[in-house]
């Protein structure tokens, strides 16, 4: 009787310990997030989300071009000063100042879907709301709360890089910003074709429209795996990655989804140990000079396009139209296409930073590119109007753009490294 009962709870204990044998193989046996990415590729689910982000980074392309061109519309309209002018502009800089970490917290702590939706939902209602403001004041109180939503559609690139298989990333990375270009481009269109028969106030309604429509494009989308590992959700991670495969025309991994080790969250803080100290220093000086010569060059790009020449101080009085105010000279259908051209230098930009960037290294390339932009920028010192001041708009936004592009491909990689 004992022999039988010992020989039960034997074999009892060798199943159960078989079973949790079997389950420990399928969990190290599983595959991961980034497994279950690069097995599947780069198919339809990555061409159909190449267009939504891409789509994403028009529309915020199209609100900074927004920025540069209603300044000089209104200062004649409504009678500004050029301090009153250049507030148009910073309060949504200082927005999106706002809106790009309270937005991305959002992202972290409730999805990357639902910042975006967020986001662009944010941005629409204020933008259409800027169209029918009743003065001044309130014009800068809704294109500041613009710029708030407008500092978190940028996360629709984030999104797209965790779908992205790691032999893709960095070339899809690079060619995403033929949308910022085209989204520049279209903005300048919209004017000649809207602003100048109808007036800033539908054109701003146009504006806004297409972040409706990536609004709309965000109901396709499935959230982040690795957002839904991090937060817990494996089975949602799960459905999502067949999705993709399935999409893909491929299969998953033999196995299960591995369960990821849980790391504590990091701090601000956490940038200024001394091993990250200098590094994040340096990127952060190095976005403040990207930003700075990249928005600078398209602000400045309308102002002298607008004033006709640098030779002067005063070419704004000087060139008066009869149909301006103040002093100041409206843009005209010229004005607008001369812009335009300027516009389309972010694509031989885009080329030279995708020649330059594996052929002469990520340092070099941003250095070079913002060399030759300040010395552009001084060469604007020296009088020049008509074809020639526009050719050197064209050359330094070029050069900035090429620049800025470095900047981001070269922080994610510099990160990991420090």
């Amino acid at each position: 009787m004992c022999e039988q009962t010992c020989r039960t709870v034997f074999f009892r204990l060798l199943h159960t310990q078989q079973i949790e044998f079997n389950l420990q193989f399928s969990e190290g046996d599983g595959y991961s997030v980034e497994d279950a990415i690069e097995h599947s590729g780069f198919g339809s689910f990555q061409v159909k989300l190449s267009a939504i982000a891409g789509f994403a980074w028009m529309a915020d392309s199209m609100e900074v071009m927004v920025v540069s061109i209603i300044g000089p519309v209104l200062a004649c309209e409504w009678v500004l000063s050029s301090t009153q002018e250049a507030l148009i502009s910073t309060v949504v800089f200082a927005g999106m100042m706002l809106g790009s970490p309270a937005l991305g917290y959002v992202g972290d702590a409730y999805g990357r879907r639902v910042a975006l939706i967020l986001s662009a939902l944010w941005a629409l209602y204020y933008g259409l709301f800027s169209s029918i403001t009743p003065g001044y004041i309130w014009l800068l109180i809704l294109r500041g709360l613009l710029g708030f939503g407008v500092g978190g559609v940028p996360q629709a690139i984030t999104y797209y890089s965790e779908f992205l298989p790691s032999k893709s990333r960095g070339k899809c990375l690079v060619l995403i910003e033929v949308a910022w270009a085209l989204g520049a481009m279209f903005e300048v269109i919209l004017a000649i074709v809207i602003l100048l028969p109808f007036g800033w106030r539908w054109w701003l309604v146009a504006s806004a429209l297409p972040l409706f429509v990536f609004a709309l494009m965000c109901i396709w989308l499935p959230e982040s795996p690795r957002y839904d590992m991090a937060a817990g959700f494996r089975a949602r991670a799960q459905r999502s990655l067949e999705r993709v495969a399935k999409s893909n025309g491929k299969s998953l991994p033999k196995g299960n989804l591995k369960e990821e080790p849980k790391l504590p969250r990091g701090s601000f803080l956490d940038l200024l140990i001394p091993s990250y100290r200098r590094t994040t220093i340096l990127l952060w000086v190095i976005w403040f000079v990207g930003a700075f010569s990249y928005y600078g060059v398209v602000l400045m790009s309308t102002q002298l396009i607008a004033a006709g020449s640098t030779c002067s101080g005063n070419a704004f009085v000087e060139a008066v139209s009869s149909t301006c105010v103040a002093g100041c000279k409206t843009l005209t259908l010229d004005d607008y296409i001369e812009l335009l051209w300027t516009s389309t230098a972010e694509l031989p930009g885009l080329l030279l930073a995708v020649v330059l960037i594996d052929r002469i290294g990520r340092k070099a390339t941003m250095a070079l590119g913002f060399l030759f932009f300040a010395i552009v920028c001084f060469l604007l010192f020296i009088c020049m109007e008509g074809t020639l001041l526009v050719f050197m708009l064209f050359v330094a936004r070029g050069l900035a753009a090429a620049a800025f592009q470095v900047v981001y491909v070269y922080t994610p990689e510099v990160s990991v490294l420090a």
